[in-house]
């Protein structure tokens, strides 16, 4: 039952071959297993899971069913939800019990969803490994030496280690795509504006945008459904219209114009992952796709252009963690300000601390122009090539993560080469578009390699269309780490 399908599992309810609550159970029986190894829950409780769980048995045997109705869902932790800690995987969150539901929170309430857990992040979404979390590293199943990738390396990690059949997750410059990528799953970063960012806890705000994580692309059709519509109280959120993303996932590729860029695939990319990429693209060759080279010619600024911009933008998000309203506070005091200071300096890890340094250096007077506004432009550039991409393409194809799974603590006292970990992700969410990674070979010690999948703005069915189609000929998302 751990390694059926969303749709597969929907099944079983709708038959009532199996209970919500029992399926609940197998998952929270295999957390309790598995957590202590792998820590990629912050937190669970079980007897709130079960509740939900039998409330949704009722609605299923009253025949009011849709497709993820009685089916448990792991939540990062840092979407708000009422009753539940949501932590951010920091210090400073670590006592603050949300007070409302986050915008997917209700999406998947209303549907009879079943919150199976929190899972583990870095600190306010900010890394690439899941190593600066206050509540200690997460662990990738594949190797439990590894990092699972980040800042959603704990939906990863439980989706791949199947202590939940699915989650959510947040990607500012790759959170949702590389740890896919590196814990051999599937996830999809939707258009900027898609998903509702009411209730998630900011990062860059301009930058931050949730999405699915499954084992398949159904999986995320199914669950980018629920997740996706307008909401008013997200000044961001754009009203695309509705679309069925399951229902054109087996469409035919033929005549299908996919482009790799050339800029991709340079020396700082593992031959391994370059050779994946090339077998891959002879599997779409079959499928009927084209295949042409393009060019990218601003990638190479991204990364800094990023850390210049989500540095800014964390810089001031992060100013309400002051001690006063929520959250941690600091003891020992002698006056407001000395609280502040105490507050802020205990409650934020290290990385926290450089972003928040780093943003409030480059909004500074004197070098607002020199970094920032030209951090901007960029951007517009980086946007531009893209546009002129997909004149020539219909979509992007390149690697997610420019290597397999690191070790853990190997990258912790270097930040730049940690930074350089999403090089490849970076450059959509600064132009707002739509990516998608997938599971598309091993490494030679049997880590996880993931491709990436880019579309034009509002393009995800297409993305999800070639993903499903590729899986439909491969295995490799259906392999299982031994644990």
């Amino acid at each position: 039952m751990l390694n059926y399908s969303l749709n597969e599992l929907s099944g079983l309810l709708k038959s009532r071959k199996i209970s919500s609550v029992e399926l609940t159970q197998s998952y929270l029986k295999r957390i309790d297993s598995l957590n202590p190894k792998i820590n990629a829950y912050i937190t669970v409780n079980p007897e709130a899971s079960l509740k939900q769980a039998a409330e949704a048995d009722i609605r299923l045997a009253r025949g009011q069913i849709q497709p993820l109705t009685g089916i448990p869902i792991a939540q990062k932790d840092i979407f708000c939800a009422k009753g539940w800690k949501t932590t951010c995987g920091s210090k400073m969150l670590s006592n603050f019990v949300a007070p409302y539901d986050a915008h997917i929170i209700e999406c998947f309430n209303n549907v009879g969803a079943i919150m199976l857990g929190r899972t583990n992040m870095d600190e306010f979404a900010m890394g690439s490994s899941n190593e600066t979390s206050f509540f200690g590293p997460v662990h990738n199943p594949w190797d439990l030496n590894a990092v699972p990738g980040g800042s959603s390396g704990g939906s990863a990690a439980a989706v791949a280690a199947r202590m939940a059949p699915a989650a959510t997750g947040t990607d500012t410059g790759g959170s949702i795509r590389q740890p896919a990528a590196l814990c051999g799953i599937t996830g999809i970063k939707p258009t900027y504006g898609l998903v509702s960012r009411y209730g998630l806890v900011a990062y860059a705000s301009s930058l931050d945008q949730a999405g699915p994580m499954g084992r398949t692309a159904e999986d995320c059709a199914i669950l980018l459904n629920t997740m996706a519509g307008f909401d008013p109280r997200d000044s961001t959120s754009i009203n695309h219209p509705s679309e069925d993303y399951v229902q054109s996932l087996s469409a035919p590729l033929q005549g299908l114009k996919i482009g790799l860029p050339k800029e991709y695939f340079t020396a700082g990319l593992s031959a391994e992952i370059a050779q994946s990429i090339e077998i891959a693209c002879e599997v779409l060759r079959r499928e009927g796709a084209e295949i042409r080279e393009i060019s990218l010619p601003n990638s190479p600024v991204a990364i800094p252009a990023y850390y210049v911009l989500a540095s800014a933008e964390a810089s001031s998000n992060l100013e309400r963690y002051d001690g006063v309203r929520y959250g941690y506070r600091a003891k020992g005091y002698k006056d407001l300000v000395d609280m502040y200071k105490k507050t802020r300096a205990q409650g934020f890890g290290p990385e926290v601390k450089r972003r928040i340094m780093i943003g409030t250096y480059v909004l500074s007077a004197g070098y607002y122009d020199a970094y920032y506004i030209k951090a901007q432009k960029l951007r517009r550039l980086i946007a531009n090539d893209f546009s002129n991409a997909f004149d020539k393409v219909d979509v992007i194809l390149g690697p997610t993560s420019p290597q397999p799974a690191f070790n853990l603590g190997e990258r912790s006292n270097d930040p730049v080469s940690m930074y350089l970990s999403d090089i490849y992700t970076i450059a959509v969410n600064l132009a707002g578009l739509p990516g998608l990674s997938l599971p598309a070979g091993f490494s030679g010690n049997g880590r996880p390699i993931g491709m990436q999948l880019i579309g034009n703005y509002f393009d995800e069915a297409r993305l999800l269309n070639i993903a499903h189609r590729y899986q439909q000929v491969t295995d490799w998302h259906q392999r299982e780490p031994s644990l």
